[in-house]
């Protein structure tokens, strides 16, 4: 018998065993991939450098090449090219699917649509091109809801939607990840999920390996790992299996591999999506084997070239599992401890698919990763544990901060909010805002917003060179807590809101607080107008182990104040607060949310309600800091709320000298308005502060760099402190004094 030829679409990390597989069985590889230095190219008999999706391309070079020398079958695993796989078989007249039948397993719309038509159970969905699509499928569609690209894998732009206010967001989102504009808006579905196997021929279909997935960061759905065997009842199994079938036989997938995304909802078992290949993510390539002993890229292959497979018999009773390994953002430097890692029992593969030097993106979908475990043990507690081993092993030391500087914070952070929400000016004065109220600028004219930048430009720094030299230090304590400089984050909420979900809350939150912390400062947090918001600030701050203050709106309900004071005492928040200039906020307003203001008296109430520092947000005159003292408040902050409440107040600057003097000694007292560089700081701090708060220019730096673009711009302010105070002749900075200053308004 002559030398028999397989074509195989795909040269990646998971397309190697099916290479590996041919070639064991004595097959001649042809292996098709846009990148010829793709590992896989450098272990095939014949290459076609192409891409895997350009499907004309495909059935043209395989046509030419079968004028010569014929080829037997074709296939993929792990990749999502079935349509041209199914095109070459069609072509050539191989073993495989109608073309049409591919389409409907790749495409999510038509595959919605043919199990549809064949009662296979699935969520409810719509097709969405636009965000009007989008907003008239609320009509029959209810929260929680997925948006997702109809034409892409590996959870590329499949995201979470939770509200109306998320929808824009989420819909840009999809887009980017979308290469025909085509989307898919459905149910989400509630309950775990199951990666099932198939293989079908001659009227046989046989399951071939049911894998729990473990599903994180549920926004963006992240698959972290999964486990083999399923650990799900037998009778849910055996549904699973029958939704399976039911599921390709609705899509054709009569000969060939499946590869199935199941959820076992509090309705019943239902299909996510079901593609015409086997799996990736490792599980038919190693899990399954290992856990099995069944060699199910071997009977693939068979499959494809017309045979029956010879042997599906497990003759294992393992449990193998994958578990992702992720480096932090920004460019790695160095991965250490695989090789020491490797040789702990059980670990059968490690695969880092990052080198130094790249570039590493916070992720927000399985392309994301940074490395795989494979592991097999005699049961999941043992796996978990030698997993505990590896990571122990395995570091990826990165610098967050060398992947970012201003311009790309600032180009990103356009794009992502849009031409409506704010234009990241150059100088962020509310002079030439996008927005207003809902939005990221100020009420009115903005002359508010105006005012804070105007009165800080009213003031110069005056040098002093004839003196000793010193060595400043910016260290601050503030409420029984170190500072590294006198900088934390102010309080932002409302990202959906205010942001047409350029950020959404929760990613807001824990960005902000994760890079205050890493600096060694505080992010405050809001709670938001909407009433249930607060439970998203809670999450956030568990996960920095309370490393943040929530200031809460002036809410008519004590009940409701009392709620949140408790929370943040138990995930252990530094301090709670109160932002009592939003008694007339224009989000609370729209939110149907009753903020009042309180007398004296009334205030040292909702002070008692808490055992923690309490802060008074939004003094603006020395009659309420007095009077705050007398509340009990152990800190105040002067605000005027960034000029997002009244139009036509004074600048912070401009008030902060006369309240400072009146408290002296008596309460902290911080500042926010205006501050656009360690510059300001230093001005604001010679005014009488001692410490200061950023708002707008954190929110920018969140969107559009991360964490490693707020901690850039902490490290910015810190620098320029730092070199103020060097030029002033301030060692620290207590030693910062009016004198330092120039007012040309004297």
């Amino acid at each position: 018998m002559s030398e028999r030829t397989i074509l195989i679409i795909g040269a990646s990390l998971l397309q190697i065993p099916v290479i590996q597989a041919a070639k064991d069985l004595r097959l001649k590889t042809i292996v098709a991939d846009m990148n010829p230095n793709a590992p896989g190219m450098a272990m095939a008999d014949e290459t076609f450098v192409m891409s895997t999706k350009d499907i004309e391309g495909m059935v043209r070079s395989a046509k030419v090449y079968s004028r010569t020398q014929a080829i037997h079958g074709v296939i993929t695993a792990g990749t999502d090219a079935s349509m041209t796989v199914a095109a070459v078989a069609n072509s050539l007249e191989l073993p495989g699917i109608r073309f049409v039948d591919a389409e409907a397993a790749t495409n999510k719309i038509k595959m919605r649509k043919r199990l549809q038509k064949f009662a296979v159970p699935i969520p409810k969905f719509a097709p969405v091109w636009n965000i009007q699509d989008a907003r008239d499928a609320l009509e029959f569609l209810q929260f929680p809801l997925v948006m997702k690209p109809a034409d892409n894998m590996g959870a590329r732009g499949v995201i979470k939607v939770n509200s109306q206010e998320e929808l824009q967001f989420a819909f840009r989102h999809a887009k980017q990840f979308c290469p025909t504009g085509e989307m898919i808006l459905e149910e989400f579905m509630q309950g775990p999920e199951v990666s099932v196997d198939a293989l079908a021929w001659n009227g046989n279909v046989q399951i071939t390996g049911i894998a729990d997935r473990i599903i994180e960061q549920e926004t963006y759905f992240i698959e972290v790992g999964h486990n083999m065997p399923s650990a799900l009842p037998k009778e849910t199994l055996q549904e699973v299996e029958k939704v399976m079938k039911q599921g390709m036989q609705a899509l054709g997938l009569t000969h060939g591999a499946g590869k199935g995304d199941i959820k076992i909802t509090p309705d019943g078992v239902k299909i996510g999506e079901i593609a015409g290949r086997l799996s990736g993510g490792f599980m038919s390539s190693y899990t399954y084997p290992l856990s099995s002993g069944v060699n199910l890229i071997r009977a693939a292959i068979q499959i494809s070239l017309g045979e029956s497979p010879d042997d599906l018999q497990e003759s294992l009773q393992r449990v193998s599992v994958e578990r992702s390994l992720f480096a932090s953002p920004g460019k790695l430097l160095r991965v250490l401890g695989c090789e020491a890692a490797k040789e702990i029992p059980g670990v059968e593969e490690i695969f880092i698919t990052k080198k130094a030097g790249d570039m590493i993106e916070k992720p927000t979908n399985n392309i994301h990763k940074s490395g795989h475990v494979i592991i097999a043990a005699d049961s999941l507690q043992a796996a978990e544990e030698i997993f505990t081993k590896v990571k122990d092993l395995i570091r990826f030391e990165s610098d967050d901060i060398y992947s970012v500087d201003e311009k790309s914070i600032a180009k990103q952070a356009r794009k992502r909010f849009g031409k409506s929400v704010c234009w990241v000016c150059k100088i962020c004065d509310g002079k030439d805002c996008a927005s207003g109220v809902p939005g990221m600028g100020g009420v009115g004219k903005m002359k508010t917003f105006q005012d804070n930048t105007n009165a800080l430009s009213e003031y110069s720094i005056v040098p002093s060179y004839i003196r000793e030299h010193v060595s400043p230090t910016v260290t601050a304590d503030f409420l029984q807590q170190s500072l590294s400089f006198p900088v934390m984050a102010a309080p932002m909420t409302g990202a959906v809101t205010n942001m047409k979900g350029a950020i959404d809350e929760y990613e807001y939150a824990s960005t902000v607080l994760t890079a205050c912390k890493e600096v060694g400062s505080i992010a405050w947090l809001g709670d938001g107008a909407s009433p249930e918001k607060y439970l998203i600030m809670l999450k956030a701050l568990q996960t920095v182990q309370g490393h943040g203050i929530l200031i809460c709106k002036p809410r008519a309900d004590l009940g409701m104040l009392q709620e949140r004071f408790r929370e943040a005492e138990r995930v252990g928040a530094v301090a709670v607060g109160m932002d009592i200039d939003a008694a007339r906020f224009k989000t609370m307003e729209l939110k149907k949310q009753s903020s009042i203001t309180r007398t004296m008296p009334d205030l040292a109430k909702v002070r008692s309600l808490t055992k923690l520092p309490f802060i008074l947000k939004g003094i603006m005159s020395t009659g309420d800091a007095e009077l705050a003292v007398e509340t009990g408040a152990d800190c105040v902050v002067v605000s005027n709320h960034g000029g997002r409440v009244l139009d036509d107040m004074p600048g912070t600057a401009r008030v902060l000298p006369a309240i400072a003097e009146r408290l002296q000694g008596k309460v902290k007292v911080l500042v926010d308005g205006g501050i656009r560089s360690g510059t300001d700081v230093f001005k604001m701090l010679a005014l009488g502060a001692e410490a200061t708060l950023v708002g707008r220019p954190l929110s920018i730096a969140a969107v559009g760099g991360g964490v490693a673009g707020v901690k850039y711009f902490l490290n910015q302010y810190k620098q320029e402190l730092l070199a103020s105070m060097g030029v002033t002749g301030a060692e620290t900075i207590a030693n910062i004094k009016p004198e330092m200053l120039f007012s040309r308004k004297s």
